[in-house]
């Protein structure tokens, strides 16, 4: 005879157990307004030029380095211009005509054009760079124009996108754009970069550290004036 625990385990086995779905409250925030904003007519990038264009009768110019078009900040396009995303360079660099076909390429298959543009911030190749052929003597005066570049300060902004579009839509390729540029680079939103603003002026604010970097050089702590260079003096070691 079966016992009165296994009777019960059966009976409780075989009992259906039924499921009743109940609707849920959910709450979905509503979509940005887009009204304001406005396609231009020509929504991808433009192509640049490898060579700058100048008149048949004169020679191209060669020139000097020039380091000084890297070093530091920039203080004129360090914001975006229609408020939304962007890449920021964060050091100083030189982009080659490879690096704007790579931006421009990427960007035209990603972006809709029916909703999103995209726009350059930064000139086309202008500062020619000079090289000589691989086993040449030392000597000879400077080399042939070999290909020219862009050259960029920290916090400039190379190209913006828009539209009707959210930054999560775009951070993906914007980053891997910043990635495979030859300097450091980020993708940036407008908010992006006001926290970045908001976050450094509360850092220098509440700095509890009196001897700052810039403190001891502007008091040549140290006879520091000696070994600095000119740079250091100017910018207090933030830039290269």
């Amino acid at each position: 005879m079966m016992s009165t625990k296994f009777q019960l385990l059966l009976t409780t086995a075989s009992r259906q157990v039924g499921w009743l779905q109940v609707c849920g409250i959910r709450y979905f925030p509503p979509p940005p307004n887009y009204d304001n904003i406005v396609i231009p007519e020509r929504q991808k990038l433009r192509v640049m030029e490898r060579v700058p264009a100048l008149p048949s009768n004169i020679k191209p110019p060669k020139m000097q380095k020039r380091l000084r078009y890297m070093r530091g900040e920039e203080e004129v396009h360090n914001f975006l211009l229609h408020k939304q995303y962007g890449i920021m360079a964060l050091s100083g660099g030189r982009i080659k005509y490879g690096h704007f076909e790579m931006m421009r390429l990427t960007i035209g298959r990603k972006i809709d054009t029916d909703r999103m543009f995209a726009i350059w911030r930064v000139d086309s190749p202008w500062q020619p760079m000079t090289k000589k052929g691989q086993g040449h003597r030392m000597g000879g005066g400077k080399g042939a124009i070999d290909h020219y570049v862009t050259p960029v300060k920290a916090k400039r902004i190379i190209l913006e996108v828009g539209g009707k579009c959210e930054y999560a839509e775009v951070k993906d390729f914007l980053h891997d754009i910043a990635m495979k540029l030859p300097f450091k680079a980020m993708a940036v939103s407008q908010e992006i970069l006001d926290e970045m603003k908001a976050k450094e002026e509360w850092e220098e604010k509440n700095n509890l550290n009196r001897y700052t970097l810039k403190y001891i050089i502007q008091n040549n702590m140290g006879g520091c004036h000696n070994y600095l260079s000119p740079t250091d003096l100017k910018w207090f070691g933030k830039y290269v």
